[in-house]
């Protein structure tokens, strides 16, 4: 088992190499590798992570266990995927793996009528290692090489292992809809392009089409959750694009409906920007002001610079978009703030 993980996906060897690191793996390595019976989950990693489930390790640790010993990224990067110090997400890690070795839990593959329970850590972490593939903009961290594609995979294949859920149907369609614009987010010169601007010709209409599908089975299902919902926001961005309808009214309504589901930062970051786009820049604000602990995330600061352009005050942007910059690792993103890009729409 050990082996194939090792040789499949070329691109993400190297992360995967962290795999032995884990004593609860490496058992579960031991017990599983003379098991040639077909179980359905198409993929040793997808297998992993779901033994990384175990009901007996905290919650909070779980996507990051799988981040760390399956998928191989280093704290710190998991730390920023989840908005924690990166002291504090080590810590999180060294005593989910004291708690593996001390209480000897023997992990094993989860039953099929066991996935349900155990698939929210599984999407946590197939969420988290896309975001975090996203994040790199430029491509310029070579270790982060073909992460987007095998997150993908990895939910593709979630999916076949529960077509009946549908928070998996909805994460493949959002990075699906994510995906799709991929081309359109680089300019020539290596310029960020926001999705207001960019040149939705170079969006693949047939990923689109892909994820629209997805989304479409999701909800047939009628149990909304936070990823159809992100889903759907990514969609309705689509649409507006497309067609150059005004959806900011949808927008924010579906923003109102993904802090109910999922009221992190990012989230709610976003819900305030949703809200300044349909014209309520004071509501915007206080979202803004009422997160908290926000000083140090980039993109609060490059929302209330937007959210300080929509409220006509011009000078606080600018000191909001320099803010934004000096946060931001991305040559790209930084020459776009402080060009004033974060006002190219006009107002009203």
């Amino acid at each position: 088992l050990l082996t194939v993980a090792r040789r499949s996906a070329g691109h993400a060897a190297a992360r995967r190499q962290t795999a032995d690191r884990s004593i609860a793996i490496v058992q579960m390595l031991e017990d599983e590798r003379n098991d040639q019976v077909s179980d359905g989950f198409g993929d040793d990693r997808l297998k992993l992570m779901f033994a990384c489930t175990h009901p007996a390790i905290a919650e909070d640790a779980q996507a990051p266990l799988m981040l760390q010993t399956v998928l191989g990224l280093d704290a710190a990067r998991i730390a920023a995927s989840f908005l924690v110090a990166p002291a504090s997400m080590g810590q999180r890690l060294v005593r989910a793996k004291r708690r593996i070795r001390d209480a000897g839990i023997a992990f094993s593959i989860p039953d099929a009528e066991d996935i349900p329970a155990r698939l929210s850590g599984v999407l946590s972490a197939i969420y988290a290692a896309y975001g975090t593939a996203w994040d790199d903009v430029a491509g310029a961290d070579q270790r982060l090489a073909g992460l987007a594609d095998e997150a993908i995979w990895l939910a593709r294949l979630t999916v076949q292992l529960a077509p009946e859920q549908p928070e998996a149907l909805g994460l493949l369609s959002l990075m699906l809809h994510c995906e799709a614009r991929r081309a359109a987010r680089r300019g020539l010169d290596d310029s960020f392009i926001p999705l207001r601007d960019q040149d939705v010709t170079l969006w693949s209409r047939d990923i689109m089409a892909e994820a629209e599908a997805a989304l479409r089975s999701a909800a047939r299902a009628a149990r909304p959750g936070r990823f159809q919902t992100e889903a759907a926001i990514q969609s309705l961005h689509a649409q507006s694009r497309i067609t150059g309808e005004r959806l900011h009214g949808p927008l924010a309504q579906l923003y109102d409906v993904l802090a109910r589901f999922a009221p992190t930062t990012g989230v709610l970051v976003a819900r305030a920007v949703a809200l300044a786009e349909n014209g309520d820049t004071d509501a915007a604000m206080l979202q803004l002001d009422a997160i908290a602990d926000a000083e140090a995330y980039q993109p609060w600061w490059a929302a209330r610079a937007r959210v300080l352009w929509l409220s006509n005050q011009e000078l606080a942007a600018r000191e909001a978009a320099i803010r934004a910059a000096g946060l931001s690792n991305d040559p790209g993103i930084r020459r776009f703030l402080l060009a004033g890009g974060y006002q190219n729409k006009p107002r009203g």
